[in-house]
């Protein structure tokens, strides 16, 4: 059976995850080809331990021919480089959802998309239920609402952050306002939120309300869906970032299977 090419942009952790199920059989259908990173050297170490090309353009790793390309890397590559790999012939899955809260560069992707006849698979990240999310917002006009819970620490560098946090020991609401707003002060955070809104009600009429959380480890993120005839709540915790990266190989699984749940 003839395989299909798998590329990756971004030769960091969560890429990893998806390089070692490769390794480990859990995508089988796949080839992985190459990897492109901006770092020469962990790119190149990237790519020696797990067998495929290290590459330093888009157009380079474009030239291996991927059928699908798996983005881990940031809201820039994102912008960078979607269209120019669906315009190479290849899907392209996208983890860093949080570049498209720019309405802009959404339906220019998407646009993008449908000419090639290509296909963008946006990964779950630390959420999940986008199926319920979905059909909520098909059925009638729904409210929706994201309540993440985060640590001290995550907020350090953030402008969310005040110098009482270190001090406190109750939780308190850092912010609360759109996933557009939220995503323009921290977009390396709010990938899920986006993704999230995507699936609903949109990035503008989705509500994000970020707690900071004393000796608060992980993830927690708790969604909120109210319309006319359906009424949902979901409520997901993650210790580690870790369940990105798998969400991309679910992503892939799907893309290829038979059934697809």
């Amino acid at each position: 059976m003839e395989k299909y090419r798998l590329a990756l942009i971004g030769p960091g952790h969560l890429n990893g995850i998806v390089a070692q199920a490769y390794q480990d059989g859990l995508l089988p259908e796949f080839e992985l080809v190459g990897v492109l990173g901006r770092s020469d050297e962990r790119t190149r170490t990237f790519a020696e331990h797990f067998n495929c090309q290290a590459c330093a353009t888009i157009e380079e790793l474009m030239a291996l021919k991927p059928d699908f390309t798996s983005e881990a890397a940031s809201p820039q590559a994102v912008r960078d480089y979607s269209e120019h790999v669906l315009r190479s012939g290849s899907n392209l899955v996208v983890v860093t959802a949080g570049a498209f809260a720019d309405a802009d560069l959404y339906q220019s992707v998407q646009q993008t998309a449908r000419e090639t006849g290509k296909r963008v698979y946006i990964a779950s990240g630390a959420v999940g239920g986008f199926d319920v999310l979905r059909t909520a917002a098909l059925m009638s006009p729904i409210k929706a609402t994201m309540t993440s819970k985060k640590s001290i620490r995550s907020l350090f560098y953030s402008p969310l952050f005040k110098s009482h946090y270190p001090f406190i020991t109750e939780p308190e609401r850092a912010f609360t306002g759109s996933t557009t707003e939220a995503i323009q002060q921290l977009p390396f955070h709010y990938n899920v939120a986006v993704a999230t809104a995507l699936a609903s009600a949109g990035p503008d009429q989705t509500t994000l309300n970020i707690d900071v959380v004393p000796d608060f480890v992980g993830d927690d993120y708790k969604i909120e869906i109210e319309g006319d005839e359906i009424k949902t709540e979901l409520n997901i915790y993650s210790r580690t970032p870790r369940i990105a990266g798998w969400s991309i190989v679910a992503a892939l699984q799907n893309a290829v299977a038979p059934i697809v749940f």
